[in-house]
């Protein structure tokens, strides 16, 4: 019986040749990724940003957060997870709508000697000016690019009157043009007043909700970035720590209450933008 010639020794390094090549041409052919659907300008290429204005989203949010400790069961970045996150959620319901990088560093009191949260490691400080001058840089870039309303929302306290402030200033100078920014005091108010309520009427006491890295703080964190959330720690009662930082209760934090939470602010912001938008026109 004659062998088949399709089994010889120099056909199957023919074939194992011929697959090499087809795999080495199939490695090197240029992919044609589609373009990304992030609302992050971090995310996207200048192109895209390029394209994203030119087709209608002209709205930006400057989210701003801080590094602070939140207790030993909780992530210094806490403000930052969580703002980026609704903010994405925020673009998200607004449409047209891009989201620049968030402001991770804010004022957190005297460094030197330290003062509040600076007396715990980890956390950082700025000065109000410092804080200033990096929201009008920001605002001034955003304006240049062709964004119109440019929003500026804070997860912090201590320093929405700065926020304020830059949006007062800007506003004046650019009275002349269609550029406004926007300081939409709901975000902070909707989590630091509304929520809380809603908390209460959940049957939680001021002592658990508490106001730092209490059972709020620590299910809007849940809700948002479970991952920064030390559940040990929460096992075993992270106010315990001598100075733990914490005011309130976070064993009382749960999934539900967060996204309760999360929805409200949410829904208050929103709300809140259209206002300002429609004021402007």
């Amino acid at each position: 019986m004659k062998a088949n010639p399709c089994y010889s020794p120099l056909m199957r390094q023919v074939r194992l040749v011929g697959i090499f090549l087809v795999l080495w041409l199939v490695a090197f052919i240029p992919v044609a990724w589609p373009a990304s659907s992030s609302v992050f300008l971090e995310d996207l290429t200048w192109t895209e940003v390029r394209d994203a204005l030119q087709a209608g989203k002209t709205t930006v949010i400057i989210p701003v957060g801080g590094t602070e400790q939140s207790g030993p069961h909780m992530g210094l970045g806490k403000h930052n997870a969580r703002v980026k996150v609704l903010a994405d959620k925020i673009a998200s319901d607004l449409g047209n709508t891009l989201v620049a990088p968030v402001v991770a560093y804010a004022p957190e009191g005297s460094i030197s000697p330290p003062v509040g949260h600076m007396r715990f490691p980890g956390t950082i400080s700025v000065s109000p000016d410092a804080f200033k001058a990096i929201l009008d840089g920001a605002a001034r870039s955003l304006k240049q690019h062709g964004f119109i309303n440019i929003v500026l929302i804070g997860d912090h306290g201590g320093y929405q009157h700065l926020l304020k402030e830059v949006a007062s200033h800007l506003n004046r100078e650019w009275a002349a043009t269609p550029t406004r920014v926007h300081f939409i005091a709901d975000y902070y108010q909707a989590a630091n007043i509304n929520y809380v309520q809603v908390l209460r009427e959940q049957g939680l006491s001021e002592e658990k909700i508490g106001r730092h890295a209490g059972a709020a703080d620590t299910s809007l964190m849940i809700a948002t970035d479970a991952s920064l959330v030390r559940t040990g720690e929460l096992l075993r009662d992270p106010r315990k720590e001598p100075n733990s930082g914490i005011v309130g209760d976070p064993r009382a934090a749960t999934l539900r209450l967060g996204k309760i939470g999360v929805d409200l602010i949410v829904s208050q912001t929103v709300m809140a933008i259209r206002a300002a938008q429609n004021r402007q026109r």
